[in-house]
């Protein structure tokens, strides 16, 4: 079995930071998003978030919008904290059932995040979003995002910057009632709906990971160093796992997420 290290694209963002360690060198850029690339495409995406602002009020749509009105996939995501200031929040999902016409003003005057439920963010928090569901990252945040492979984001409020809008998309494909967000962890898994499953381990001596003769896994690590499959790894580094009929051998003294995805 060959495990491939996926490549790391930086991206620069208005809302984004300077400060990227210790995932990432930084660069003096203020770098938003770190995608991980491989040679072949992946129907789930990893990225790193860091914020120092505000992102967009923004939704993503489900598969079959995507494809009928952009020949593409949906967005199904989840974020897991990594690091996050004193008092950092993300909102997802409404206070309470809001009617199309109610959105639209709200979206219109900027009082749309006041319609949104606010969760406090602190490191080891969860947070799955569906398509559909409306939300925002605060500033002072640090989050690995796992998520469907696209990039279709219909922003409905950017908070005065001059980037474009999308509040027909939005209004079609958005879910307007409350949405838990906020998951509590079964045992080792945080998230698993059709699209991918991750579970998150702690490494702190030798062991394994079972066997996975159907589908795949990225394996990412967010927190220390040490070896998997016999590759060094350290924080910020992902990796591809193909389909195997063996465990796999790890050790070091590290965090690892496990994304799996069935075929």
């Amino acid at each position: 079995m060959q495990l491939t290290r996926l490549q790391p694209r930086l991206l620069e963002k208005v809302w984004g930071s300077t400060r990227l360690e210790p995932w990432f060198e930084s660069t003096g850029a203020k770098i938003g998003e770190v995608w991980f690339e491989g040679a072949t495409e992946l129907p789930i995406l990893v990225k790193f978030i860091f914020t120092t602002e505000k992102l967009s009020v923004q939704v993503h749509p489900h598969d079959d919008y995507a494809a009928r009105h952009h020949n593409s996939r949906g967005k199904t995501e989840m974020w897991h904290v990594l690091a996050a200031a004193p008092g950092a929040q993300i909102t997802a999902g409404f206070r309470e059932p809001v009617s199309l016409e109610r959105l639209q003003a709200a979206a219109l005057s900027g009082a749309i995040e006041s319609l949104l439920e606010a969760h406090a963010a602190a490191p080891g928090d969860t947070f799955f979003l569906p398509a559909g569901t409306v939300h925002t990252i605060g500033a002072g945040l640090v989050l690995c995002e796992i998520q469907q492979h696209s990039d279709l984001t219909y922003r409905l409020y950017d908070y005065g910057r001059p980037r474009e809008l999308h509040l027909d998309h939005a209004l079609a494909v958005t879910r307007r009632e409350p949405h838990p967000a906020r998951q509590t962890p079964n045992g080792d898994q945080l998230v698993s709906c059709p699209h991918f499953t991750v579970v998150r381990k702690r490494i702190e001596a030798a062991s394994q990971l079972p066997p996975r003769p159907i589908g795949f896994e990225l394996l990412i690590v967010t927190e220390g160093q040490g070896w998997i499959g016999g590759e060094p790894v350290r924080s910020g580094e992902v990796w591809y796992a193909p389909p195997r009929a063996r465990p796999l051998e790890v050790a070091g003294n590290f965090t690892l997420l496990a994304a799996s995805v069935e075929p």
